[in-house]
């Protein structure tokens, strides 16, 4: 894809926006179309981890986020805390929320319970494999509907942390989120320049200090 595309979202080189630092984690808020680690061609090279780096040459990424996706990405600044860390997220202490828009009406709440596993022939595209796919939980609550669009603004919640889960969880329920080039049928019918998804909320114990961590990013859309 080319990077004249009008509806490829170039992320600036703008500062680090941080969001909580102590000791031993810095947190900062991602945009969208920035890598969360470099890729293997020289054009993927730019990343949210190469930038930490030049402010902390000892960080470890903790978590990813898909390149799409913006918001809310946490950075172990030494050894000691990324293991801390990576155990806290394997015990799932950790509290995520996204919101997202998606396609069409959407009501209440509710859950999504459909094991994901990889589409070999079709990567990274991920679907829904009952008998070969890996448990994958998300929780969903409809905000607010916007009838003249036919959007839905929804808070997601993932118990499990496949790969494009919530991506592939609101499309098998018949709301892919706007601008997903993978899983909608026509992104560029978004009303805007990028994929709707936000990570937008993340809670934990610091697994360090024992302090309780609360962070918020602004919703950009």
């Amino acid at each position: 894809m080319s990077i004249n595309d009008p509806f490829v979202y170039m992320p600036t080189q703008q500062p680090l926006c941080i969001l909580y630092e102590d000791a031993d984690l810095v947190v900062i808020e991602k945009p969208a179309g920035l890598l969360s680690v470099p890729g293997r061609l020289p054009e993927h090279r730019d990343s949210a981890y190469l930038r930490v780096l030049k402010k902390y040459p000892h960080a470890k990424i903790t978590h990813r986020l898909d390149m799409a996706t913006s918001g809310i990405l946490m950075f172990a600044k030494h050894r000691d805390a990324e293991v801390a860390v990576s155990k806290m997220f394997q015990a799932r202490t950790v509290k995520k929320n996204y919101i997202a828009l998606v396609q069409a009406k959407l009501l209440g709440e509710g859950s999504v319970d459909v094991p994901l596993i990889t589409d070999w022939e079709n990567r990274p595209r991920q679907i829904v494999h009952f008998e070969l796919g890996k448990a994958a939980k998300t929780l969903y609550q409809a905000l607010a509907y916007d009838e003249s669009a036919d959007i839905t603004r929804v808070l997601l919640t993932p118990i499990t942390g496949r790969s494009h889960q919530l991506r592939v969880h609101m499309q098998y329920i018949g709301h892919p989120i706007t601008g997903d080039k993978l899983y909608h049928p026509e992104p560029a019918q978004s009303p805007l320049k990028r994929m709707a998804l936000h990570a937008s909320y993340l809670a934990f114990q610091q697994p360090l200090s024992g302090e309780s961590v609360e962070i918020k990013a602004q919703i950009p859309f």
